[in-house]
This record gives structure tokens, C-alpha cells and sequence, in this order.
């Protein structure tokens, strides 16, 4: 019996893991750079295992949480919509500035700069995940990270898609996080912190 929960526990909590892979370019135009300024897509991305549109989630939520309590889908989606700008670009910003400046380096990332090289945040994929008392997944957020010209977007110096970057379901693993804003939060603070970790590696070596 214990080993059968045992099992349960362990599909039901799976770890994910991230994938970065550099798809073109290289970190060096990065080395001598004290600020790079940051911008967020969230224009066009997919969601949950069948890959829905935004769209089509978002109304599909709406209606589960009326069936339980009326109006609670539309203040669902209030929060929905300003998780954008109040915790997923905020997490992402503040974590890789962190780890960066953890290691030293003077680089950090910044929205609204007019600085030669601009790092656009392209959301691709997301899984909310779930908490109850039987089961939690974790959150799931893919991304494409294009570090461009600033003055010429079309120029690309460097590429790296982060397929899967796991979002902790509390601050303390121990603890309940019952968002689903706040957990695919975490999505972002670690994609940013796995590329803080790239760039220390590779532009500082």
C-alpha cells in the first residue's frame, strides 16, 4: 500500500525538465554590455497538453468557475489578463537580474531602454498546472528568447528556445500555491534564471 502511494504521489508531482537550446548565434556581443532592455510577447502562444488558444482556455475557465460560483469566471480573467504585467514579466526581470548579479557581473535586464541590444521574451506555451489534495502538477511555460539589434529587430545575434521550465508550486515546496498565475510565475523565474546561469557561462567565460 505505501508503495502504490508512494508511486501515486511521484506521477502525480512529475519533475519536469527545462530544455534551452541555442538555436543560432553566439554570447559574445553580450560581455561588454551593462543593460539590455527587455521586451514580453504574450501576443500569440498556446496552452494545456491539446494546445488550445488563449482564447479558447480563457472561456473554457470562465464557464468551469461560473458553473461553481457566477461572476467568478470574469474576476478570474481580471487577474488572468494582469498576471502579465504584475507577476510573470516582474518574476522573470527579477530573477535573472538576481542571478547575474549574484555572479557578479554587471548586466542586467530592464524594460524601455534605448540600448543597443534588446531581448525579446516570447511566450510559446503554457501549462497552468494544478493543485489539490490528491494530485499537482507542476506549471509548464515555454519560450523563444531572441536577443536583436534594438535599431534592426529582423537582425538576430542570438536564439534559444526553453521548452518546459518548471513552475514551483510554492515558495516552500512544502506549501500549497493555489494560482495559477503564481505558478507559471515560477515558469518565468526559472526560465530567466537558466539563462542568467547561460549567459555567466558563455559571454564571461
Amino acid at each position: 500500500m505505501k508503495k502504490l502511494a508512494l508511486a501515486f504521489f511521484l506521477i502525480s508531482g512529475a519533475v519536469f525538465s527545462q530544455k534551452m537550446n541555442i538555436i543560432k548565434g553566439n554570447f559574445d556581443f553580450l560581455k561588454d554590455q551593462t543593460e539590455i532592455n527587455t521586451e514580453f510577447d504574450y501576443s500569440n502562444f498556446t496552452m494545456m497538453e491539446e494546445k488550445k488558444t488563449e482564447a479558447q482556455y480563457v472561456e473554457e475557465h470562465k464557464a468551469e468557475l461560473d458553473k461553481d460560483t457566477k461572476g467568478s469566471g470574469f474576476f478570474w480573467e481580471k487577474k488572468w489578463v494582469a498576471a502579465r504585467k504584475k507577476i510573470w514579466t516582474p518574476k522573470f526581470l527579477e530573477i535573472g537580474n538576481i542571478e547575474l548579479s549574484k555572479a557578479g557581473k554587471k548586466i542586467n535586464f530592464k524594460e524601455g531602454l534605448n540600448t543597443p541590444y534588446t531581448l525579446i521574451v516570447q511566450t510559446i506555451w503554457i501549462y497552468p498546472g494544478f493543485n489539490t489534495s490528491i494530485a499537482k502538477p507542476t506549471a509548464r511555460v515555454s519560450t523563444n528568447l531572441k536577443f536583436v539589434e534594438t535599431a534592426n529587430k529582423s537582425n538576430v545575434l542570438l536564439e534559444i528556445t526553453s521548452e518546459e521550465a518548471p513552475g514551483n508550486r510554492a515558495e516552500n515546496q512544502w506549501e500549497n500555491n493555489f494560482s495559477d498565475e503564481s505558478r507559471i510565475g515560477e515558469g518565468y523565474a526559472k526560465t530567466a534564471k537558466t539563462l542568467s546561469k547561460m549567459i555567466v557561462k558563455k559571454a564571461f567565460k
